[in-house]
């Protein structure tokens, strides 16, 4: 009797030391998002604050010609950085609340990335294969998102 009494206090034993092993990742993985948090909060500021300067610069140094080819598509290319930047926060937020990863969101997210680099995209400088990567992508980021917004309802 004494031998399965043993048995039972060290499942119990090493039962509650994978509790507490548990209990440090998670720790750890709380820290660590809430350090994430922070620099997303960081990286937006400074960003936002680049575009900011971009848009005042080329306001104040404003030639219509070519403005709206070269100009305009950086500006939106930052425009869209900061956007993306604040998905990526509210990832890492959603996360914190829920502990768990919010597929649609990182859907959108990559979304937003992806038309992000075709609007800024130069196609002079592209290759065709590359393209055609870009577009693979795009299409199975849209079917994946449609996918997960049907399941969602």
């Amino acid at each position: 009797m004494s031998n399965q009494l043993q048995k039972l206090v060290k499942q119990a034993r090493a039962s509650f030391e994978d509790e507490k092993f548990i209990q440090c990742v998670e720790a750890v993985v709380g820290l660590v998002s809430r350090i994430l948090s922070i620099a997303m909060v960081l990286v937006i500021l400074v960003t936002t604050l680049d575009l900011g300067f971009f848009l005042a610069r080329s306001l104040l140094t404003f030639d219509s010609y070519g403005f709206l080819q070269t100009t305009l598509t950086e500006l939106f290319g930052l425009f869209l950085s900061v956007l993306i930047a604040l998905e990526i926060l509210e990832n890492v937020m959603a996360y914190l609340k829920k502990h768990v990863v919010e597929v649609e969101l990182v859907l959108a997210t990559s979304l937003t990335a992806i038309g992000r680099k075709l609007i800024i995209l130069d196609l002079k400088e592209i290759s065709g294969l590359s393209l055609i990567g870009l577009a693979f992508a795009l299409l199975a980021l849209s079917i994946s998102y449609w996918i997960v917004r049907v399941s969602h309802r």
